[in-house]
């Protein structure tokens, strides 16, 4: 298999991604995987659950793609039908792997649940395909290779897919690829994609790089370098942080709380969080990473002013003259959290996420952040996304990297240029 070449008309090798009705966190996760690799996704299909419209989809996408893969549909149910019709597609006939059964009763066995007769279609398998082992779930993945192309067939579930993938599709990938051009990510927060190539397309030319791509989300850019030269690419890499400092916060595919997990746990330090406007969701995200038990002592949400009080001390006072969305309550949130808990930092989060609540002073989108240490409070004023949903995730983004950057600099206190 030739690397992808991002062009998806005919007679060219790329990979192409055919994806069950329901859109999810497929496309991310694999094109992440892929481009890592160097490999890009030539094209993505949503397929509705019906034989016609996958298998039009199927024959088109192989015409096409060195790689094609395929996810969902494998389950027992009678709309399940992506087994059956790559096994058309193949002229392959559906044969029984009584290893596969033994697997999926037992899967239920460990579960203490009884299998429904119906799960007995997933040990039916296109003759010649390759079987992908699911030690997550039931459904087992297929593989099949033909004259350099390669069909993957991969369970729906994130939790079954990812796996399978990087066990049993990935190694694969990478001794069929060879050299391909090698990818390194550099996730950047608080910047959007125009500065960030302002700043860094025209020294990183100059160095003799040529692939050079911008992916933006919510206060955040993806900066995508590819080379086949990995000395090229470490030069390039050096010469983005030095121009850029801090705000690049990974170099991967790493998520901002699993920077901040890292770190701390490195360093040995300990986090609290405080947090009214997004819900708990910044100590979710922490403990959403292994190992979180080791460095988060506590979080509280206190989404009232009673709770404010009661919980974090913060004082009446402050809440009656500046109102519960300002920096005193933010400083107040932090340093209760931190005095609760002997934390080595504590991080705090009051805003006003909407759509109401707003006013001319105090608009939809702002946000105060606390952050409490040994050396006292520090708070930080931000205006975001006026949107519910985007507002909390940027609003819990700029509080983990608010703790990231303490920890990884101290008490350095920061300027108001780098807030």
């Amino acid at each position: 298999m030739s690397k992808a070449s991002g062009d998806d008309s005919p007679g060219h090798e790329g990979v192409g991604l055919l994806l069950g009705q329901v859109m999810n966190s497929h496309p991310g996760y694999l094109s992440g995987r892929l481009e890592a690799m160097g490999l890009s996704l030539a094209r993505q299909t949503a397929v509705p659950d019906g034989r016609e419209a996958i298998r039009e989809i199927l024959a088109e996408g192989w015409s096409r793609c060195g790689l094609l893969l395929v996810t969902g549909g494998l389950g027992p149910t009678s709309d399940d039908v992506t087994r059956e019709v790559v096994a058309e597609f193949l002229g392959k006939p559906l044969e029984y792997h009584p290893e596969i059964q033994e697997k999926i009763l037992a899967y239920f066995q460990r579960r203490n649940l009884t299998p429904p007769e119906m799960v007995k279609v997933q040990a039916m398998v296109p003759k010649g395909m390759e079987v992908l082992p699911n030690d997550h779930g039931t459904a087992p993945g297929l593989l099949w290779e033909e004259k350099g192309r390669m069909l993957v067939v991969l369970p729906g579930p994130p939790r079954e897919l990812a796996p399978m993938y990087e066990a049993c599709v990935e190694p694969r990938l990478r001794t069929s690829v060879g050299t391909a051009v090698k990818t390194r990510i550099l996730r950047v927060h608080g910047q959007g994609e125009s500065f960030v190539q302002e700043k860094c397309e025209g020294e990183l030319r100059a160095i003799g790089l040529k692939e050079i791509g911008y992916c933006a989300r919510p206060g955040e850019v993806d900066l995508r370098l590819k080379s086949v030269d990995e000395g090229l690419l470490k030069r390039a890499v050096t010469r983005v942080r030095e121009i850029l400092g801090e705000v690049v916060y990974a170099e991967g595919g790493e998520t901002m709380e699993e920077v901040v997990v890292g770190l701390a746990r490195d360093r040995g330090i300990r986090l609290a969080t405080a947090e009214s406007c997004t819900g708990g969701l910044v100590a979710s995200r922490i403990t959403d990473v292994p190992g979180a038990s080791e460095v988060l002592l506590g979080g509280w949400v206190t989404y009232s002013n009673e709770a404010k009080v009661r919980d974090l001390g913060v004082l009446k006072e402050s809440l009656k003259k500046y109102g519960a969305v300002s920096a005193a309550v933010a400083a107040e949130m932090a340093q209760g959290a931190r005095n609760r808990t002997g934390a080595d930092w504590a991080v705090s989060v009051t805003g006003i996420a909407g759509p109401s609540g707003g006013s001319p002073g105090k608009p939809v989108g702002l946000v105060y952040l606390g952050i409490a240490g040994a050396e006292g409070v520090e708070t930080i004023e931000k205006k975001l996304v006026p949107e519910r949903k985007t507002f909390k995730a940027m609003a819990s983004q700029s509080a983990l990297d608010l703790l990231r950057r303490k920890i990884q600099r101290g008490a350095h206190p920061f300027s108001k240029t780098e807030v």
